[in-house]
């Protein structure tokens, strides 16, 4: 059976340049890159191949590039780490209600452990709500963590609009920014954007699973999570993976943003005029989402099962963040959107290797599933 695979956002194929630099660090380079030999300095000489590409992309300078394990560490580095540096000037944390669960769920942690943690809302589109968030800031806070493309909808939020109001109003606040759905999608600057902390990940852009990075701003004070060598300032101590981390820089290389979301945009044109004449098909991402981003719902069926008829036939969807497995959204909760809705969700997510074929699979599946599944 043909695959249609429209599940990017949870985890995108890998493309042949990053498997072939992970296959090399893996069989030929595979030194420890901090040994002080020929192996060891040629590792080295990889990742900080890969660390400069990284930085390249943001704009920013390679010292400045911390690598993880992922997006979910990098963005526990800066809550953990940004909370723990800063709470003698202030014990408030905000975040809006519809981050990823990796922010989401540590600043449930950080609540726990007494920090003074508030969620701003969103409005329908799943945008956060800036006067509310102006009323949340006080001298007292020393966090703010808004994503720059929600993984659920593809809402893209206001984060410069965001910055300038946290450096105004809560100047000794810092301001981290999980980017994971928007990197080598979208222009991305962390310095003209007033970002302090911003996150990233390899495997959303066709680099292996297993890998990210965190841009910490110059004099952006956090603390480690982990403790032990020297490696990377002793920010993120241990044996870096130096396959994963080549594999990342060369999906950077590989990335064209321009050219890519040209082809994106047409995928999305042509999804959308299709699903919109389905009856009982509702769009839930607003007009403005990113487009490599659709969130759905299909009237009466819910998302599970609807999920498994597509997979049946080939398809393959989300029906939220695949982090979630499988629990109701809690973004789409924030947005407003009727219980019905909800329960009935799905995430369509494109990468640059789609085609209008892997839509028409789609269209023909949810057309089938609405014939098929109403009647049980």
């Amino acid at each position: 059976m043909e695959i249609h695979y429209l599940d990017n956002s949870a985890t995108t194929q890998v493309c042949q340049a990053a498997a072939d630099a992970a296959y090399k660090l893996m069989r030929e380079n595979y030194g420890n890159p901090s040994s002080l030999h020929k192996l060891g300095i040629r590792a080295e000489e990889a990742v900080e191949e890969a660390r400069a590409a990284v930085a390249q992309s943001l704009s920013v300078e390679a010292k400045n590039i911390t690598f993880t394990s992922g997006g979910t560490e990098a963005n526990n580095t800066a809550m953990f780490g940004a909370a723990q540096a800063l709470k003698r000037r202030g014990d408030r944390i905000i975040v809006s209600s519809v981050e990823h669960s990796s922010v989401y769920e540590s600043a449930k942690r950080l609540s726990q452990l007494g920090y003074d943690v508030q969620y701003i809302p969103v409005d329908r589109d799943g945008i956060v709500d800036l006067e509310a968030l102006k009323t949340l800031l006080t001298d007292k806070t020393i966090l703010v963590s808004v994503m720059a493309v929600n993984n659920e909808t593809g809402s893209v939020q206001p984060t410069e609009r965001i910055a300038k109001l946290v450096h105004k109003l809560s100047p000794d606040a810092l301001f981290h920014c999980d980017a994971v759905q928007a990197y080598c999608k979208m222009p991305l600057k962390p310095k003209n954007r007033g970002v302090d902390l911003m996150t990233v990940s390899a495997h959303k852009i066709h680099g292996a699973k297993g890998c990210g990075a965190l841009y910490i701003r110059d004099g952006a004070r956090i603390l480690p999570l982990l403790y032990g060598g020297e490696q990377q300032h002793k920010m993120r101590p241990g044996t870096e993976s130096s396959p994963l981390i080549a594999a990342f820089g060369a999906a950077i290389k590989e990335a064209n943003i321009s050219e890519n979301m040209e082809t994106i945009k047409r995928l999305n044109t042509y999804a959308l005029e299709k699903l919109r004449v389905i009856d009982g098909v509702t769009i839930n991402s607003p007009e403005s989402a990113l487009p490599y981003i659709i969130n759905l719902s299909v009237e009466g069926i819910r998302s599970e099962t609807m999920l498994h008829h597509l997979e049946s036939r080939g398809v393959y969807v989300s029906s939220s963040s695949a982090c979630a497995k499988g629990k109701r959204s809690y973004v789409l909760e924030a947005m407003g959107l009727p219980d019905e809705r909800i329960d009935s969700s799905l995430r369509v997510s494109f990468s640059k290797y789609n085609t209008t074929e892997d839509i028409d699979a789609l269209i023909e599946g949810l057309q089938s599933g609405i014939q098929t599944l109403q009647r049980r």
